[in-house]
């Protein structure tokens, strides 16, 4: 049995939830919600570390998305990364720029699920980020980054389509990459099966 404690509006659950998926695992969800005053002490019956999302099998507690990442990679054979070595240590770094990166623009572009006027101006730090975003997406195969959907796309889509909600689309094969993800069936399931 495996379970994912999710949070609403988490787009840290909302990548761990991919990664399940993309390893061919369909965990059951427990969705808190994290507006209610309450949401700490509810993720911590599950997780001594507060935070979601985590996932629990059997007795083993995982916490932090990208360590969950790691996790399904193992279990399901590799299915989260590339064959070779080489692009499998390039999807890691990527994921981990991700999982780290583009403060500026998560704290302009907030994640949210509601209408949100568009993002028509940005300081040269959003700038910074924006263009090394886009060099990571035109570097992209098409339609995922490698030749099958990896963690990489799980942790991407997120961005794009935040980026998109905000009315930021990309140029060039950037831009269809960005596209690409915005139009994954797994990404619209997460949202039409209440992951987060």
């Amino acid at each position: 049995m495996m379970t994912l404690i999710s949070g609403t509006d988490s787009t840290w659950s909302l990548r761990a939830w991919l990664c399940a998926r993309i390893a061919g695992l369909n965990p059951e969800v427990i969705r808190i919600d994290l507006t209610t005053p309450d949401f700490k002490q509810e993720i911590l019956k599950y997780s001594s570390a507060g935070l979601v999302p985590v996932l629990i099998q059997d007795d083993l507690v995982i916490h932090d998305s990208l360590a969950i990442a790691e996790y399904l990679n193992e279990i399901s054979g590799g299915k989260l990364y590339p064959d070779d070595t080489r692009e499998r240590a390039l999807a890691r770094s990527l994921c981990a720029e991700m999982h780290s990166g583009f403060s500026n623009v998560r704290a302009q572009c907030s994640f949210t699920q509601q209408e949100v006027p568009p993002l028509n101006e940005w300081d040269e730090n959003i700038q910074a980020e924006l263009s090394r975003i886009s060099t990571i997406f035109a570097a992209a195969r098409l339609p995922f980054m490698f030749d099958q959907p990896s963690a990489v796309d799980a942790f991407y889509a997120v961005l794009a389509k935040r980026l998109s909600h905000y009315g930021v689309m990309l140029e060039g094969k950037a831009g269809e990459y960005q596209q690409s993800l915005n139009d994954w069936p797994l990404l619209a399931e997460a949202f039409t099966t209440s992951v987060i």
